[in-house]
């Protein structure tokens, strides 16, 4: 029992508590990019042959061992779009998104400087356009607002008798917002619609 004990102890020593469950996280950039008329955000097009591919996005990828999120939403945007790290001030995170299919998103927000996005060079093996939008369309345009229910569904050998769980019992429900705008032939939607509603939100 002690060796148990011992182990719990390593463990939990200076533990920093994440979400049970989350089996992997990513982090992307917000990138702003101030401009004369007002700033704008900066937003990827992924290259069609990636998964999800021709959907848009921000810089960003998986978090790797030891990676906060601000270092991981750098070396992304550095790998994905050649913007130095040292060309982007970060102004910091954003909240975080806990997605059902088990993985945490973290935003960060930063502002491209003009040097930065004069070396921007999309890598064509991940980017298929780099594109910018006004913030102020956010801002003046609601976004189109769908739903999705989450629904349990439990195998039947679930153990409902011996835990006292009645087979018709009130299992709790949820449901995903799904936000989305068109820009110029575009859809912004998903995740990346999300972070930008949550940007907007007291500007």
């Amino acid at each position: 029992m002690t060796g148990a004990v011992d182990a719990l102890r390593r463990r939990y020593g200076g533990h920093v508590p994440g979400l049970l469950g989350a089996e992997r996280s990513y982090a992307v950039l917000v990138p702003l990019l101030e401009t004369p008329p007002g700033p704008e955000l900066l937003f990827e097009t992924r290259a069609a042959a990636l998964r999800q591919g021709g959907e848009v996005c921000f810089p960003g990828g998986r978090m790797e061992a030891g990676e906060t999120p601000e270092s991981c939403a750098l070396r992304e945007t550095e790998e994905e779009l050649s913007i130095p790290k040292g060309e982007i001030e970060l102004l910091g995170p954003s909240d975080f998104i806990c997605s059902q299919r088990s993985f945490l998103l973290y935003p960060v927000v930063g502002v491209v400087s003009r040097w930065g996005l004069a070396r921007m060079r999309p890598s064509p093996a991940e980017v298929a356009e780099a594109f910018t939008v006004p913030l102020d369309f956010f801002r003046r345009t609601p976004p189109v607002l769908a739903r999705y229910q989450l629904v349990p569904q439990l195998p039947e050998d679930f153990p409902y008798e011996a835990a006292g769980v009645p087979r018709d019992y009130a299992w709790s429900r949820g449901a995903v917002e799904v936000p989305s705008w068109r820009y110029e032939g575009r859809v912004i939607w998903g995740m990346t619609a999300r972070i930008v509603k949550d940007l907007i939100r007291d500007l």
